[in-house]
């Protein structure tokens, strides 16, 4: 049975991710951490979690615990990471790693002295309408990949423009901005799809003013057999020009889908349209979570590791370091 403790019991824990620790077989949820003691007690009365702790380190070294998920901002990852780790237990970190590459090596390198593994919440690899889309591309739906392209536009919070600012906006906390929260996810699946980048070239600033993270990114990336990914994340535009459009192009053919609102999977190639449900489930995170205890129980390997988000981390801070060198 996997034991688990989760430090940081916020809003991605509520359905995402902590229901799923005690619906998954041999697993179950045994307590929670969080720094404001009614929230933490709230949390426990709620999910049914038999305990709860204000600190940390009183959860990582409980005995009854064998397994810690980490779900605080990225700025605190590598210390709990590193603090899980010494103490002997596996960690799933959320995305991303951690506030940049540097520390995700320090998590890396730490799993290895202690022979501890580390995953990290990529889930849409083992999402089934994310699993689908790569199975079409092998399958040679589309025949050879010749790239694929994100356009992830949005407009500025009222906060934002108020000048409270949400932690995903301040760099030292979550590493950059916007880009960081949501680019993560699709860079990562890239990574999935077609390996690692072997190149990165960007166009990084900040138009709206609201803060001092980037506000808007352009970058291409260039994978194995030339492959090429290019995203625009804009994050200060109009309420008019939302949209979340995914696409691969291959010389015969196209998939088309969303990033992040799961919209059905279309291909389109010499055989006519075709579509697929992109299914979300409830608990989101449900599938990797699964994958990550079956894994621990010494039945199966897991998909999204310390090793792979690390190289996510690498590319995400190749893309903004010009920005961040001003």
């Amino acid at each position: 049975m996997i034991s688990w403790g989760i430090i940081g019991c916020g809003n991605v824990t509520e359905l995402k991710s902590g229901p799923a620790f005690s619906k998954v077989a041999d697993s179950r949820l045994v307590a929670v951490m969080r720094r404001n003691a009614a929230l933490a007690e709230d949390y426990a009365s709620r999910h049914k979690v038999p305990k709860f702790y204000t600190n940390a380190d009183n959860l990582i070294n409980d005995k009854e615990i064998n397994a810690v998920y980490i779900a605080t901002p990225p700025g605190s990852h590598a210390e709990y990471a590193i603090k899980v780790l010494e103490a002997g237990k596996p960690v799933y970190i959320e995305k991303p790693m951690a506030l940049n590459y540097k520390e995700c090596l320090r998590i890396n390198e730490t799993a290895e002295k202690f022979k501890l593994p580390v995953f990290v919440a990529y889930y849409r690899r083992t999402l089934p309408g994310f699993l689908k889309i790569r199975n079409l591309i092998e399958a040679g739906e589309i025949g050879k990949t010749r790239f694929a392209n994100f356009q992830i536009f949005n407009y500025p919070s009222e906060d934002e423009k108020a000048g409270r600012l949400p932690w995903r906006v301040i760099p030292g906390i979550s590493g950059a901005g916007h880009f960081f929260d949501l680019g993560a996810h699709q860079l990562d699946y890239l990574d999935f799809l077609f390996g690692p980048v072997r190149k990165v070239s960007s166009v990084v600033v900040n138009q709206a003013n609201h803060y001092t993270a980037e506000d808007f990114v352009s970058a291409s990336f260039l994978f194995s057999d030339n492959i090429v990914g290019t995203g625009i994340w804009s994050f200060s535009a109009s309420h008019e020009a939302i949209r979340d459009n995914f696409e691969i192009v291959g010389d015969k053919g196209i998939i088309k889908t969303s990033a992040f609102t799961y919209e059905p999977i279309v291909l389109v190639n010499g055989n006519g349209r075709r579509e697929y449900i992109n299914e979300r489930p409830e608990s989101i995170q449900f599938y990797l979570i699964e994958q990550i205890v079956r894994a621990l129980s010494g039945k199966g390997e897991v998909v999204s590791t310390g090793i792979s988000a690390a190289r996510t981390s690498w590319v995400m801070d190749e893309v903004v370091k010009e920005y961040y060198k001003k």
